[in-house]
């Protein structure tokens, strides 16, 4: 399905690798080739409740970038991304490809689905024709170690003055003058981190490699549900008993709890923004999920949606998502802007669909590698959620942890 996807100038490739934790029945999702998009400068979140209210009972696909903070809480980014994805894009796809346990389900504007399913069966996989090896170029930290520590204790005299509780804090690695093979690169990154919210995101020359193991948001009827990450731990995949050590170590840690909770209440009050009075109710706290690399500390919080509420209302009640910014979310983000020395663009985004009865599941875009084919500008970004109990190595070291996968495909 994605070797064929990729042949479009536009694809967007969502897999869940199996995970059974993930409330959802589509395993994978395909959508190609826009008969429609959204494409405008600004107003974006009223520009994409026109369309999808002028386009009902179709499929829409696509992102919402870090940048539509701007729009939504008035905090411009004056650094540039050189990756480039815009602040918001979507679009109708000719051509949708749904898997579901044993069933292959494909929708099309034109009545060519036999020779659809026919082509995805007998698709030529083309060998590796570009290095990817990064011995051809190098990759190198946005900020030094020394910078980043020295932030993180600016940020905790913040704190310490009351001016917010957390806060998350991000750093860029990059490359320039990268040629890669998008296709192997994910296949790889997948191979080595198999994850239930990767994708594979093309808008012309611009990529995103996805490793998420984050849902945003999920709406299925009139249940809405958001499910942040914070707490992380290495894995010992060498010895089971020793991970198990390490599994409860997470689940014990009063500091992981704290940054977890001070989120969950975060999200609780953006959910109730847009959800009946008294449904909002944590289903989940401090659960503890293995991923390849990494334990992970994840919550879940749901509520039932008010009538009428429609995408873009959600997204301006909960975005950006809080295990991305802190709280309190608007002080935070001016904090970000202020001490971050990268525009995170697409990451700490959020890509995803909503189906055609109005259903839609979204990802927080962590754990990526960004690519734009004609700069040839390669990034990725990690960080980690700063308290007033962080040690500035340790959440360092933590940044390193959570890019093993990237940095292993990559080297």
């Amino acid at each position: 399905m994605l070797s064929w996807g990729n042949q479009f100038n536009i694809c967007c490739f969502l897999d869940n690798h199996q995970y059974q934790n993930n409330p959802t029945n589509t395993e994978c999702l395909l959508a190609v080739n826009p008969v429609k998009e959204i494409k405008v400068q600004n107003n974006y979140l009223d520009a994409l409740t026109n369309f999808i209210q002028s386009n009902s009972g179709e499929w829409f696909f696509g992102h919402v970038s870090f940048n539509l903070k701007q729009e939504i809480y008035g905090i411009h980014s004056t650094k540039i991304n050189q990756v480039n994805f815009a602040p918001l894009y979507f679009f109708i796809p000719e051509i949708v490809v749904e898997l579901k346990q044993q069933k292959l389900t494909i929708y099309s504007k034109h009545n060519n689905t036999d020779t659809i399913f026919s082509d995805i069966l007998n698709i030529n996989f083309k060998k590796k024709d570009t290095n990817t090896n990064a011995s051809s170029f190098l990759i190198k930290p946005k900020i030094s170690k020394e910078e980043y520590i020295k932030c993180i204790h600016q940020l905790k005299q913040h704190i310490q003055r009351g001016d917010c509780y957390e806060i998350n804090f991000c750093q860029e690695f990059f490359a320039k003058d990268v040629a890669i093979n998008t296709i192997e690169v994910y296949k790889k990154l997948t191979t080595l981190s198999a994850t239930p919210f990767a994708c594979y995101y093309k808008l012309n020359e611009q990529y995103l490699l996805c490793a998420s193991p984050e849902r945003f948001v999920c709406k299925n009827g009139n249940k809405i549900i958001s499910q942040p990450i914070k707490g992380t731990i290495k894995r010992n995949l060498k010895d089971s008993l020793q991970d198990d050590v390490l599994k409860k170590q997470l689940q014990n840690s009063s500091k992981d709890k704290t940054e977890n909770v001070m989120i969950v209440d975060l999200v609780r009050n953006d959910l109730s923004k847009i959800c009946t009075k008294g449904s909002v109710i944590v289903e989940e706290l401090f659960g503890v999920y293995s991923f390849p690399q990494v334990h992970q500390m994840i919550s879940t919080v749901s509520g039932n949606v008010q009538k009428n509420i429609n995408f873009s209302e959600v997204l301006q009640a909960t975005f950006p998502m809080g295990s991305m910014t802190g709280a309190p979310k608007k002080r935070v983000l001016e904090l970000t802007e202020q001490y971050e020395k990268s525009n995170r663009g697409i990451y700490s985004g959020t890509v995803g669909y909503i189906t055609p009865e109005n259903n839609f599941d979204f990802n927080v875009v962590i754990r990526s590698i960004m690519y734009n084919a004609v700069n040839k500008y390669l990034s990725y970004m990690v960080g980690g959620g700063i308290t007033i109990n962080s040690n500035a190595e340790d959440e360092y070291q933590e940044c390193l942890l959570k890019a093993t996968a990237i940095k292993e495909v990559l080297t």
